[in-house]
């Protein structure tokens, strides 16, 4: 799938840094910034557009491109619009407005608004998309994806990038104390197929804004009903 060895070392480099530097962040440094900062604006801001976006936009960027001519989408295709790119993005919207307010309301029998939402969730509403998407749709997929010639070859690297996916997930389920629930309720298989619906949004339109923009509505909607 991936010829260049250069590409391969990188991804293999940076997935081990990636990972590893998220586990600090999550499982120790968290706890030491809550001890400073109580407000939890702060913290979202600390968390999701200081350190996220150094740990993960600008790695992700500059490997994006520095192995352009690698990748299956480079920098400037995958930041333009097409028309057709609108309808697929205007569908998915809809798929996920459906699937997030179905479950809740099949749960809940209704739709109530959640109390608490408010600036922090909103910062990550607006920060996590992009960072998010950027390093497992813009780097990680996108560099899986050089010539995917036949169909299989696709559906492999959605399945690859979607565990990787639900990997960045452990630190904060063990933060929290969620890690077995989220695998005895089988919750985690909706981060599989998030993954799957950003990713494959990603390889029909080649455009990065509409994975962002998907995964940013669909925190919207889960902070606000779920």
């Amino acid at each position: 799938m991936i010829k260049n060895k250069k590409l391969i070392f990188a991804l293999v480099i940076f997935s081990i840094l990636f990972y590893a530097s998220w586990a600090v962040v999550e499982l120790i440094l968290k706890n030491a910034f809550a001890s400073f900062f109580k407000d939890e604006v702060v913290m979202a801001l600390i968390r999701d557009t200081l350190i996220k976006n150094l740990l993960w936009t600008l790695p992700a960027l500059l490997l994006i491109k520095h192995f352009e001519k690698d990748m299956y989408v480079g920098l400037k295709e995958m930041r333009s619009f097409k028309r057709s790119d609108i309808t697929t993005l205007l569908l998915l919207l809809v798929f996920l407005t459906v699937y997030v307010l179905l479950g809740v309301f099949i749960r809940k029998r209704s739709l109530p608004i959640n109390e608490n939402f408010g600036t922090d969730d909103i910062i990550v509403v607006l920060f996590v998309g992009i960072t998010e998407e950027l390093v497992f749709r813009g780097w990680l997929l996108n560099s899986m994806l050089k010539n995917p010639d036949t169909d299989m070859k696709k559906y492999i690297a959605l399945g690859i990038n979607a565990v990787m996916f639900l990997i960045i997930h452990f630190p904060i389920w063990i933060s929290n104390g969620s890690f077995v629930t989220n695998f005895t309720s089988v919750s985690f298989l909706s981060i599989l197929l998030l993954s799957a619906v950003f990713g494959m949004s990603f390889i029909r339109t080649k455009n990065i804004f509409v994975p962002i923009i998907l995964h940013s509505f669909y925190d919207l909607l889960v902070f606000m009903f779920v």
